[in-house]
Formats: structure tokens, C-alpha cells, sequence
């Protein structure tokens, strides 16, 4: 299937690439706004619609293969100038959800095309005119309940931030002598309200994110140091549990280009879902050493695969965290899953659903372009990432899309 992006959003060329690298059969093949060799036999159009510019003539020949990506506001404008209203149309700012839904629908809809070319097709048509229209409105209810959701957790930190104060502030026996009972309970109570306020910071980040691009104020810094502050913070869970955490990192580990707070909120939730589901006093274990990641695979690391344009050097060029407990296993088809931001948490002994923490870990590491992944092994399930060496350049990878990805899984 030939799909074609006409933008110039780098992310967005990336998340689409990376989207179709996922659906089986391996044989997409995106190309660019730029490319120069884009064959004529383009399967489906992706129009990155701007209230600036202007439709180009081609759409006379039916917008059955065409994909339309438009923000809220300019959806009038957009029909206007489109001179008609039964388009394929995707909300900007877009999730990852939407975007893989409606890819799959398409992949889907093109292998149905090959194998049967004729068969129910206008049906099918006039069905996917309607889903077309329940989907668009869909979507604005998505954008009502997320903007909803963004206002409602932001008064919901307040609180919380000052009940958190106000225990540091007895704690430090500003106000009074207390018992050592007292202060337990105090510190239980802090403890209690610095989740809750992580929480909703996750789910604030996961609202906004969306709709705002931010810049990561990458710095040179020691990841032993954001282990530290994890464990930290993680001690009153990991202590309730007799839970033993070793850390286990190379000499050579290098200092790395990171927000430092990011860092160690992913530590946080990787380390606060590993004391979740070890048993009253098991072990975890944190590996840290260099890698090579072959970036193109854009899967795991681990996968073994084959490219036609593998690199030769081996050289490591990130650098991997392994964090291991000795809790139940993840079901194998759920590894992926869990990653996802609307995948509902089964709790229990039940790894099946991942929570907020796991989806917010997946949103910061694609920041820092890199990559979270889980497998399960003979020891137990081990949640890894891994960050590159260097820092970003932020050269947009729609400046090499006059190339076409064949995807396929990547030897490493």
C-alpha cells in the first residue's frame, strides 16, 4: 500500500511511519510532500490541511482515498472551500488512537480492494459515508471531554500542592513538638498526596500534550543521579513491601542529554508499577548500560529483524535501562498495549491493563526521541527505554522523504 503525506510536520511524518511500520504484512510504503519519485499509484492521500492554503485540483477525482487533517475551527472553512462535506476528516491536534484507527481501516480496506475488487463496494461506500460523519463527531466530543478534563485536573493540583505543604510544614515541627507516631503519619500523608499529584500531572501532560508541541530543555546530566531520586521517592512503597531493589549500572555509563525531572518521572512510574505487582518481598532489579539501537527498525530493540539498509557499526549509540521484578508476567498480548493511553487498568495480579503512569512513560521518552518497550522473561517482566547517546539535532525527518520505507522488522 502506497500512502502519501503532504506536510511539512516532521512528527507527524514520524508517528506515521512509525504506525504503519506496525500493521502486519510489512509492505506500506510512505512517502513524503517533497518526493520526488512518489509513484502515481498512491493508495491513500494524507492532506495536512492548513487555513492558509489551497485544495489543489486533483480532488476531482474522488476523495474516497483521501485523508484530511484539520483543526476544529477551520473544519467550516475547510468544507467551504472543499465545496462539499462527505470528506474523510481527522481533528488536529490528533492522537495516536485516531490516527492508527483510521490507518487501520485503510490498510484493511486496501487488502479487501486487492482480493476483491468489485464486491459490495457501493455499500460499503454509503457505510463509510456514515462512519465518516459519526467519526468527525466523535472526535469534537473527544476535544470537549479532553478540554474538560485539562481545566478540571489543573484546579485539581492546587489542593493537593497545598495539603502537601502543609504536612512539610508540621513535619518540621514549625508549629509544635509531635510524637514519632504522629510524624509517620504525616510523612504516610505526604507520601499519599506527591502520588496524587503525579497523577494528576500525568494526566494533565497526556491532555496538553496534544495540543501543545513543547521543546525539552535537554541539559547534560547523570542518570544515576535521577535512580536515586526515583528510589527516593519509592522507599516508603518499596519498604512497606520488603521489597529488595538492586541497581546495577555499567562503569562506563556516560552522561546523557535530558530533562532531568522527566527522567525521573519515568523512573517513578516504571519503578511504582514494579512495586505494584512484585509480591511481599520480592526483588527488583535495575540494569543500566550502553546500546546499539538500530532506529529504524521502530520497534523494540530486541526484536530480531533483517533490513536492507542495516547499519554496519555496531557502536553503541543509547543508552539502556532494564528494570526487572519478580511479579507475575505480562500477557503477551498485552505488551504492547499497555503503552496505550485508554488502556484500562485490570488491578489485582492482573498486568493485562498499564494506567496512566506507563502511557505518560511512553509520551517522555518519544520526546527525547527515544523508545519504551516491555517482555517478558524466565525472571520475570522487564519494562526497558532507552535514550540516545546525543542530543537531538531536531532536523525533521520530512526532509528524507523522498525515499520510500519498505517496513520490516530490523536485525539488530
Amino acid at each position: 500500500m502506497n500512502v502519501r503525506l503532504i506536510s511539512q510536520d516532521g512528527d507527524l511524518y514520524k508517528l506515521c511511519r512509525e504506525i504503519l511500520s506496525e500493521f502486519p504484512g510489512g509492505d506500506s510504503h510512505l512517502f513524503g510532500s517533497t518526493a520526488e519519485n512518489c509513484p502515481s499509484s498512491i493508495d491513500l492521500h494524507i492532506w495536512d490541511f492548513q487555513s492558509n492554503g489551497d485544495l489543489p485540483s486533483e480532488f476531482d477525482q474522488g476523495l474516497s482515498r483521501h485523508l484530511f487533517l484539520v483543526h476544529r475551527k477551520d473544519v467550516p472553512r475547510f468544507h467551504e472551500r472543499l465545496g462539499r462535506t462527505d470528506a474523510n476528516i481527522l481533528l488536529k491536534p490528533l492522537t495516536r488512537a485516531t490516527l492508527s484507527a483510521f490507518l487501520g481501516l485503510a490498510v484493511s480496506a486496501y487488502e479487501d480492494r486487492v482480493l476483491t475488487a468489485n464486491r459490495l463496494r457501493a455499500d460499503r461506500d454509503e457505510i463509510l459515508q456514515c462512519l465518516i460523519q459519526t467519526n468527525l463527531k466523535l472526535q469534537e466530543y473527544d476535544q470537549d471531554r479532553t478540554n474538560f478534563l485539562t481545566r478540571a485536573v489543573h484546579d485539581f493540583r492546587a489542593p493537593l500542592t497545598a495539603v502537601s505543604g502543609y504536612s512539610g510544614l508540621l513535619l518540621s515541627e514549625a508549629l509544635g513538638p509531635l510524637r514519632e507516631d504522629q510524624k509517620e503519619v504525616l510523612r504516610r500523608m505526604q507520601h499519599s498526596t506527591k502520588r496524587l499529584s503525579r497523577m494528576a500531572s500525568a494526566m494533565f501532560q497526556l491532555s496538553v500534550g496534544r495540543h501543545v508541541k513543547r521543546h525539552l530543555d535537554l541539559r547534560e546530566g547523570d542518570v544515576r543521579e535521577c535512580i536515586e531520586q526515583a528510589l527516593h521517592e519509592l522507599a516508603p512503597i518499596a519498604g512497606g513491601k520488603l521489597i529488595s531493589v538492586s541497581v546495577d549500572l555499567d562503569p562506563e555509563t556516560p552522561l546523557l542529554y535530558f530533562e532531568s525531572n522527566l527522567i525521573v518521572q519515568v523512573l517513578v512510574n516504571l519503578l511504582d508499577n514494579a512495586c505494584k505487582f512484585t509480591p511481599k518481598a520480592g526483588e527488583i532489579t535495575i540494569h543500566g548500560y550502553p546500546f546499539f539501537w538500530e532506529r529504524r527498525s521502530m520497534h523494540s530493540p530486541t526484536a530480531p529483524a533483517r533490513e536492507r539498509r542495516r547499519q554496519e557499526s555496531h557502536k553503541p549509540n543509547s543508552y539502556r535501562l532494564d528494570i526487572l521484578d519478580s511479579g507475575p508476567r505480562v500477557p503477551e498480548e498485552c505488551l504492547e498495549k499497555i503503552f496505550e493511553e485508554y488502556t484500562s487498568y485490570a488491578g489485582g495480579h492482573d498486568r493485562s491493563g498499564g494506567g496512566l503512569g506507563l502511557a505518560i512513560c511512553r509520551m517522555i521518552v518519544t520526546q527525547h526521541e527515544g523508545i519504551v518497550w516491555a517482555e517478558n522473561t524466565d525472571n520475570g517482566p522487564v519494562f526497558s527505554f532507552v535514550l540516545p547517546l546525543a542530543p537531538t539535532t531536531g532536523t525533521s525527518d520530512i526532509s528524507r522523504s523522498n525515499e520510500s520505507f519498505e517496513y520490516s522488522e530490523v536485525r539488530q
